[in-house]
Protein backbone atom coordinates (compact mmCIF):
# COMPACT_ATOMS: atom_id res chain seq x y z
CA UNK A 1 0.00 0.00 0.00
CA UNK A 2 1.49 2.82 -1.15
CA UNK A 3 1.13 5.93 0.84
CA UNK A 4 2.60 9.91 0.30
CA UNK A 5 2.81 11.61 3.56
CA UNK A 6 3.48 15.49 4.10
CA UNK A 7 3.47 16.74 7.76
CA UNK A 8 2.95 20.35 9.09
CA UNK A 9 2.39 21.95 12.23
CA UNK A 10 -0.26 20.34 13.84
CA UNK A 11 -1.11 18.23 10.24
CA UNK A 12 -0.43 15.11 9.18
CA UNK A 13 -1.24 14.55 5.51
CA UNK A 14 -1.77 11.39 3.66
CA UNK A 15 -2.46 10.67 0.06
CA UNK A 16 -3.76 7.05 -0.33
CA UNK A 17 -1.79 6.30 -3.81
CA UNK A 18 -3.84 3.43 -5.11
CA UNK A 19 -7.25 3.11 -6.73
CA UNK A 20 -8.79 0.35 -4.33
CA UNK A 21 -9.00 -0.25 -0.26
CA UNK A 22 -10.27 -3.07 -0.85
CA UNK A 23 -10.10 -6.89 1.31
CA UNK A 24 -6.84 -7.52 -0.55
CA UNK A 25 -5.10 -4.26 0.82
CA UNK A 26 -7.25 -2.91 4.61
CA UNK A 27 -4.87 -4.94 6.86
CA UNK A 28 -1.45 -3.40 4.72
CA UNK A 29 -3.41 -0.04 4.61
CA UNK A 30 -4.08 0.04 8.40
CA UNK A 31 -0.34 -0.66 9.57
CA UNK A 32 1.01 1.62 7.70
CA UNK A 33 -1.85 4.52 8.85
CA UNK A 34 -0.65 3.42 12.49
CA UNK A 35 3.04 3.59 11.79
CA UNK A 36 2.48 6.65 10.35
CA UNK A 37 0.44 8.04 13.07
CA UNK A 38 2.27 7.32 15.69
CA UNK A 39 5.13 10.03 15.48
CA UNK A 40 2.62 12.74 14.44
CA UNK A 41 0.87 15.66 16.73
CA UNK A 42 -2.27 17.06 15.69
CA UNK A 43 -4.73 16.22 12.52
CA UNK A 44 -4.78 13.67 10.16
CA UNK A 45 -6.23 14.48 6.50
CA UNK A 46 -6.56 11.29 4.72
CA UNK A 47 -6.83 12.13 1.18
CA UNK A 48 -8.65 9.73 -0.69
CA UNK A 49 -8.63 11.30 -4.56
CA UNK A 50 -7.37 8.96 -6.25
CA UNK A 51 -9.08 5.77 -4.49
CA UNK A 52 -11.92 5.00 -6.80
CA UNK A 53 -13.14 1.36 -4.66
CA UNK A 54 -13.45 1.24 -1.20
CA UNK A 55 -15.59 -1.89 0.38
CA UNK A 56 -16.69 -2.83 3.73
CA UNK A 57 -13.16 -4.18 4.49
CA UNK A 58 -11.89 -0.87 3.30
CA UNK A 59 -14.16 1.14 5.17
CA UNK A 60 -13.68 -0.97 8.77
CA UNK A 61 -9.58 0.20 8.13
CA UNK A 62 -10.64 3.60 8.16
CA UNK A 63 -12.77 3.76 10.87
CA UNK A 64 -9.86 1.61 12.79
CA UNK A 65 -7.42 4.26 11.79
CA UNK A 66 -9.80 6.77 13.39
CA UNK A 67 -9.84 4.96 16.89
CA UNK A 68 -6.46 4.02 16.78
CA UNK A 69 -5.42 7.95 16.72
CA UNK A 70 -5.76 9.28 20.40
CA UNK A 71 -8.85 10.69 21.58
CA UNK A 72 -7.64 14.54 21.14
CA UNK A 73 -6.32 14.16 17.46
CA UNK A 74 -8.95 14.24 14.65
CA UNK A 75 -8.68 12.24 11.40
CA UNK A 76 -10.20 14.15 8.35
CA UNK A 77 -11.13 13.27 4.87
CA UNK A 78 -10.51 15.08 1.89
CA UNK A 79 -10.93 14.70 -1.88
CA UNK A 80 -14.12 11.38 -1.96
CA UNK A 81 -14.58 10.53 -5.80
CA UNK A 82 -18.27 9.95 -5.91
CA UNK A 83 -17.94 6.00 -5.62
CA UNK A 84 -16.69 6.12 -2.12
CA UNK A 85 -18.65 9.25 -0.88
CA UNK A 86 -21.74 6.79 -1.71
CA UNK A 87 -20.34 4.19 0.33
CA UNK A 88 -19.75 6.90 2.99
CA UNK A 89 -23.27 8.24 2.64
CA UNK A 90 -24.92 4.71 2.52
CA UNK A 91 -23.04 3.76 5.63
CA UNK A 92 -23.68 6.84 7.79
CA UNK A 93 -20.03 6.99 7.94
CA UNK A 94 -20.49 10.36 6.36
CA UNK A 95 -21.94 11.76 9.84
CA UNK A 96 -18.87 10.37 12.02
CA UNK A 97 -15.75 11.64 9.99
CA UNK A 98 -15.26 15.41 9.15
CA UNK A 99 -15.16 15.34 5.00
CA UNK A 100 -13.63 17.88 2.57
CA UNK A 101 -14.40 18.37 -0.21
CA UNK A 102 -10.37 18.49 -1.51
CA UNK A 103 -7.33 18.16 0.35
CA UNK A 104 -6.42 22.49 -0.53
CA UNK A 105 -9.86 23.04 1.56
CA UNK A 106 -9.01 20.62 4.18
CA UNK A 107 -5.54 21.98 4.76
CA UNK A 108 -6.26 25.60 5.32
CA UNK A 109 -9.41 24.36 7.11
CA UNK A 110 -6.61 22.73 9.36
CA UNK A 111 -4.80 25.93 9.45
CA UNK A 112 -6.97 28.45 10.46
CA UNK A 113 -8.79 25.87 13.09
Amino acid sequence: MQLQTQTRPRLLSVLVMEDRIDAASAIQFKERMRDLTQTADGRVVLDLARVMFLDSSGLGAIVAVKKLLAPDRVLELSGLTPTVEKVFRLTRMDTIFTIHPSHEVAVSHAASA
